[in-house]
């Protein structure tokens, strides 16, 4: 780790004998600490002197006072780096450390200081020498814990930012090259390198940093089946291994990868990776020319980053992974939609002839056909129709969320288009014996719609309740107005059957796409599970709504809603 200056790294060095008149013994050298700032309070003035002078003899700044009113002016206005107190004056709350005169004869000064925040004590009258040895070190013991909270406080921030980093991407490589790096501007160290081991969990990576003038290692040397030995084994233990002076320095047996072990490193932290009950990778920390001592702190705020590093791997790796499945996906789909595409062109084509040609044949006044033929052709015409139904829903499929043609939204009277609908349908429910009812509405209701698409709504409700109706059903198809609290007015459209209906468990799949109720599987009813999928779809680009209501066996009621205010559908 950077050393930081110390808080007395100011200090100059004053050597005095007992001739300046300091009370020690002749020719004994200390070292005084200036500027640093005593204050001495003490009720008793001959020994308040000899302290005073005697500090002041070492080089210290110094400020007296008999009592507690004093004490108190001296510290509204000083900052003082010791305070040498008279165990009467000790109980005092200041930031400073506090040696106190005890006479260690009287157990109950002795007891006094003990609930105080008194640092040291010593007998009194003190001996210049030792008050002097004792005010220094207490503020060096000062200085050093300051020193290490301020290390503490800058590695903390350090490894806090490198955390942030890891949370700020997804990308494996910049997590484990944010690691290395992170871990050597904080420490200061030679080389840092980071490897995973083969797994499905995380990617295969290294990562490697070093200070100037090395040149980067083979980063084969640090992914070997030796570094994975002793990650697995740190990782049992959960420990890193550390070493200062190249030894280890746990008892455990665990030991560097022996191609790193080579690099002859002077210090260096190697720490696991992992999830679970397996390691995931190793980071090896090292230091090649200076030999340090790892704290418990360190050693604490690496492991935590290594634990990040490792989570932010893993996430990567299922996101790249759940990226690589909607690529796959998106591929699928294109393959299903160019597929549909294709076969509704192939289909089309023919199915256009077989319909031209059928028309001419019962269209042909010259020669007419037999009554039994001219029936065959009407079934001819029934399931060629059905056919080319189907091929509308393969295309709508084909087009669903790509290139949407956009709406062509005119007027459309809506009494008007149901008729249309339930007209063209009729004779295929007089052949299912199926009534098919269009109730009369009040109004005749105009709304802006895609007519053809609209159209395309209706046919599909209507012909659903006609194959899912047993012979003698009914269909009711009826329509009105509704006003919401807001003011805005929808059109609503109802198609009830009487036929099988659907099971309540069902009826949440039934606009999933080429679902179809078990009831409709088990029946042989004919179908492909697109109809109510294509009327959502062409629903939702309306501004409007579908809704299905139904009970086993009793029947099926689907209604829906579509905006009267041309400002609420979505020109899509």
């Amino acid at each position: 780790m950077p050393r930081h200056p110390t808080m007395y790294s100011f200090r100059t060095e004053r050597f005095l004998t007992s001739s300046e008149g300091d009370g020690l013994p002749a020719d004994t050298p200390h070292v005084a600490t200036v500027p640093y700032l005593a204050v001495v309070a003490d009720p008793d003035s001959g020994r308040r002197q000899f302290v005073a002078a005697s500090l002041e003899a070492a080089g210290f700044a110094v400020r007296a006072a008999g009592n507690a009113a004093g004490l108190s002016a001296i510290l509204e206005d000083a900052a003082p780096s010791v305070l040498v107190l008279d165990s009467s004056l000790a109980d005092i709350n200041v930031a400073a450390p506090v040696l106190a005169l005890v006479d260690l004869d009287s157990p109950s000064e002795v007891k006094a200081v003990e609930h105080t925040g008194v640092r040291d004590c010593i007998a009194k009258p003190p001996a210049a020498k030792e008050l002097i040895h004792r005010a220094t070190a207490l503020i060096n013991l000062v200085s050093r814990r300051a020193e290490r909270r301020h290390e503490a406080e800058t590695l903390r921030e350090s490894l806090r930012q490198v955390s942030a980093a890891l949370r700020g991407t997804n990308d494996p490589q910049k997590i484990a090259d944010f690691v290395v790096a992170g871990f050597g501007e904080t420490f200061g160290a030679d080389r840092v390198c980071l490897a995973t081991f083969e797994d499905d969990k995380v990617p295969l990576i290294t990562a490697q940093w070093h200070r100037a003038g090395l040149s980067p290692l083979p980063p084969a040397l640090f992914a070997t089946e030796d570094a994975r030995a002793a990650a697995d084994h740190l990782w049992s233990r959960a420990e890193p291994l550390t070493a200062n002076g190249g030894a280890p320095d746990s008892a455990d047996d665990a030991e560097l990868p022996a191609e790193l072990a080579a690099l002859n490193p002077a210090a260096y932290v190697a720490v696991p990776m992992g999830d679970g009950s397996s390691s995931l990778g190793i980071i090896w920390i090292a230091l090649l020319d200076s030999p340090r001592e790892w704290s418990r702190a360190e050693l604490g705020l690496i492991q935590h980053v290594a634990g990040n590093a490792a989570h932010g791997l893993i996430q990567s790796h299922l996101i790249t992974s759940q990226q690589q499945v909607v690529k796959q996906l998106r591929q699928l789909d294109k393959a299903k939609t160019d597929f549909l595409a294709t076969v509704n062109h192939e289909l089309r084509t023919p199915l256009t002839s077989i319909m031209a040609y059928l028309d001419m044949i019962q269209e042909n006044t010259s020669d007419p056909v037999s009554v039994e033929v001219h029936q065959m052709l009407d079934i001819v015409v029934r399931n060629t129709e059905r056919l080319r139904l189907l091929i509308e829903d393969m295309l709508s499929v084909s087009r669903n969320g790509h290139e949407l043609s956009p709406l062509q939204l005119t007027p459309v009277r809506l009494a008007r288009t149901l008729k249309i609908v339930t007209a063209a349908l009729t004779p295929l429910a007089k052949l299912q014996n199926v009534s098919i009812v269009l109730a009369p509405t009040a109004e005749d209701l105009n709304i802006m719609a895609d007519e053809v698409q609209l159209q395309q709504v209706f046919t599909n409700l209507v012909s659903n309740a006609i194959k899912f109706t047993p012979g003698g059903g009914r269909i009711d198809v009826r329509s009105s107005s509704e006003t919401e609290a807001d003011g805005t007015r929808w059109a609503t459209v109802s198609v009830s059957d009487t036929g099988m209906g659907i099971s309540e468990d069902e009826l949440a799949h039934v606009f999933t796409r080429f679902y179809r109720a078990s009831n409709a599987m088990s029946g042989a009813v004919p179908g492909t599970g697109l109809g109510l999928a294509i009327t959502k779809d062409i629903m939702d680009r309306h501004g409007g709504s579908i809704d299905v209501a139904s009970e086993l066996g009793l029947g099926t009621t689907v209604t829906v809603r579509l905006p009267l205010d041309r400002h609420s559908a979505r020109t899509l």
